[in-house]
């Protein structure tokens, strides 16, 4: 260790938000530190966003640094810590440690996307224990709604790091590991100098009910009703999958799986052994022979999305599968913020073809994969950190993680957000420099910043239209022939019933012969009065401007 070497972390994502989680833990001098990251996810675009398929953090700053960054570890295979990787590997090229779920994950979504990138997995899992650059990593399992997710002690020549990754204390889940409490304990006695805590239900008092309790209620559900069930959940929740084929056997029913990544994620975890003692699923064109009640459909959709299965169902578009009267839908999920609107939709397509909804608040019908408050403070009691940092989570997380923390005892908990380099060891933990971080945004094949992809004009565009003029003048800078005026996203007529097309077209005209003849030379200049006279007039009689292009050509 030199006199000068520092351990340092530095977020690039997820800390100040839900989704797009990337860490980077630093060490070394500062003029040559060397680095991991871990996790590489996605966040996903709203409507602010038209068009827009993916959010991916910006690495800029790691990118100018990486001959120095030594290897990437995912903690496990949700979009929001992986996501981002077959997008954002190429341009680092560094080993990626990852649990055999997750590498199926990764190259079944490369399959599908038709993605370049082959990205070499080095297989690393619980009880592992790997050497990255000044780094040593141990994996300890955790449970959380997804197969072989992990947390990883990082040991450092300045101290011990937890990263706890997504997690939560479950004695009773459908699927494994059980969190390694003995572990924990075991490295907490070893001496923890900062953990990094997962805060995504750190407003949450108590303890998250258990999966078998969720499996059990679900099983009421099944058993009792009169027709089919069809039950949308996260299609990486391999355990709540598992749990509901399972109720479906027991309650003499088939199962029927609906929507391709549901398809993709059963067939990775059919690959490493995890679906053993699963009667293998009907096929679609089976469904319309079997009897209402002698089936289940897991199916894709909890989220509202418009094309996943539950939507398509919801509407009545889908030719092999429908839902009648007195059949019951069941929400095994939760809304994630900002989905509100869209899940609703669905409901209501559902509730008018006679479909019974029950959600979470009606039944225990889904759980949380993120520890609440009682768990969290049994996580400090175990390990007893030095320094506890929230991260995963926006600022309420955040700042009730670190009201928490503080009130249990821990003796620091600095404040860090996306972007802040925070100085470890040695000395008192503090916030040291900035770093470039931000969005960058996957549009089609392409990814580039909101300029780039042009996505702030197509943001104007959903609002105002545009309107393309193709003006032609002769020698003598007169018209030859008509101007072409072609409105798209307007209002067809205007306030006086006039066509919008026409009216706009006359003030073409105008703009052109309001310019004497000897000024037209500078067709810039009459380029520019065209554009600005569409746009005036538009807003005259619309009270909007709208994008306008001109195309201006001297014969």
């Amino acid at each position: 260790m030199a006199k000068n070497d520092e351990l340092v972390f530095l977020p690039l994502g997820g800390v100040g938000e839900i989704g797009m989680n990337l860490a980077l833990y630093g060490y070394g001098p500062p003029s040559n530190r060397e680095w991991i990251m871990v996790d590489c996810g996605v966040t996903f675009a709203g409507p602010d966003l038209p068009g827009v398929d993916l959010v991916l953090p910006d690495i800029r700053f790691i990118k100018k640094q990486r001959k120095n960054l030594k290897g990437i570890i995912i903690t496990h295979a949700h979009e929001d810590h992986y996501g981002a990787l077959n997008d954002l590997w190429p341009g680092l090229n560094v080993p990626v440690y990852a649990s055999r779920f997750t590498a199926g994950m990764l190259e079944a979504k490369r399959d599908y996307e038709g993605s370049r990138a082959e990205i070499p997995i080095t297989p690393f899992k619980q009880g592992d224990r790997i050497n990255v650059g000044p780094f040593e990593i141990e994996a300890i399992g955790v449970n959380h709604s997804i197969p072989e997710p992990m947390s990883l002690v990082i040991r450092t020549p300045l101290g011990n790091l937890v990263h706890t990754g997504d997690w939560k204390i479950d004695h009773n889940p459908s699927l494994g590991p059980l969190t390694d409490e003995a572990r924990f304990r075991a490295v907490g006695d070893e001496g923890v100098l900062a953990m990094f805590c997962d805060s995504t239900n750190a407003v949450r008092d108590g303890v998250s009910p258990s999966e078998e309790e969720v499996s059990a209620g679900l099983q009421k559900i099944i058993e009792a009703a009169e027709g089919r069930v069809a039950i949308t959940t996260f299609s990486s929740n391999v355990g709540r999958i598992r749990s509901i084929a399972q109720a479906a056997e027991a309650a003499g029913r088939e199962v029927l799986l609906l929507g391709s990544s549901l398809k993709r994620v059963t067939n990775v975890a059919q690959d490493i052994g995890i679906m053993e003692g699963i009667r293998p699923f009907i096929a679609e064109d089976e469904y319309g022979f079997i009897p209402r009640d002698k089936v289940v459909v897991i199916l894709t959709g909890s989220q509202g999305e418009a094309r996943a299965a539950l939507a398509k169902l919801s509407r009545d578009e889908m030719r092999n599968v429908a839902l009648t009267a007195g059949d019951t839908v069941v929400f095994s999920s939760r809304a994630i913020p900002g989905n509100e609107k869209a899940i609703l939709e669905i409901k209501n397509g559902l509730i008018e073809q006679g479909v019974h909804i029950i959600t979470d608040s009606d039944a225990l019908v889904h759980v949380s994969g993120h520890p609440r408050r009682n768990e969290l403070l049994q996580m400090y009691q175990w390990v007893r950190p030095q320094i506890l940092v929230p991260v995963h989570g926006e600022a309420a997380h955040l700042v009730a993680q670190t009201e928490l923390a503080l009130q249990a005892g821990v003796p620091t908990v600095p404040r860090v957000r996306n972007g802040d380099m925070l100085r470890i060891a040695p000395g008192p933990a503090e916030v040291i420099d900035k770093a470039h971080f931000g969005r960058v945004y996957k549009d089609g094949r392409l990814v580039g910043d909101i300029e780039e992809m042009g996505i702030a004009d197509r943001k104007k565009l959903s609002y105002v239209g545009h309107v393309a003029v193709s003006v032609l003048l002769d020698s003598r800078l007169d018209f030859l022939g008509d101007p072409d005026v072609v409105a798209f996203g307007l209002p067809e007529l205007d306030h006086e019933g006039e066509l919008m097309e026409d009216t706009l077209y006359d003030a073409v005209l105008g703009a052109v012969e309001s310019i004497p003849r000897s000024r037209r030379k500078d067709l810039e200049t009459v380029r520019e009065a065209v554009r600005r006279a569409v746009r005036s007039t538009a807003n005259e009689v619309w009270g909007k401007k709208p994008i306008v292009t001109v195309f201006l050509t001297k014969v």
